[in-house]
């Protein structure tokens, strides 16, 4: 069961982008699909601790909204909607990943193999 201060939490963004939506020059396709993206990440994330899950819903619902109209311009979705909410819905876990990633690479082992002893003369 998930905590009373996320569901509250997911309740007021979700209540906040719908009455957002309804100001002129918000996209309000966008808006609600990001978070709706975000809160289905939120709430699938439950290994992760609420305050966690709180961060990672205003990043996720921020970036798709942001990112969405530039992912239609550059790739074949037409709808920011369907952009913001998959956006927001991958963009957390496919960065921890690289973060994740990150930790474990092997710089060292990198630069011998580029300028070291494994390089090519």
């Amino acid at each position: 069961m998930s905590e009373p201060v996320t569901n509250a939490a997911v309740f007021t963004i979700v209540t906040g982008a719908g009455l957002a939506s309804m100001l002129a020059g918000v996209d309000d396709n966008a808006l609600v699909c990001a978070a709706a993206g975000a809160t289905l990440f939120t709430v699938s994330a439950k290994e992760l601790p609420w305050w966690k899950r709180l961060i990672y819903l205003a990043i996720s619902w921020s970036v798709g909204y942001f990112c969405a109209a530039e992912v239609v311009r550059l790739t074949p979705i037409k709808s920011t909607g369907a952009a913001a909410f998959l956006l927001s819905l991958l963009l957390v876990t496919v960065a921890l990943g690289l973060i994740e990633r990150a930790r474990t690479f092997d710089f060292a082992g990198l630069i011998n193999n580029l300028f070291g002893k494994g390089g090519k003369s």
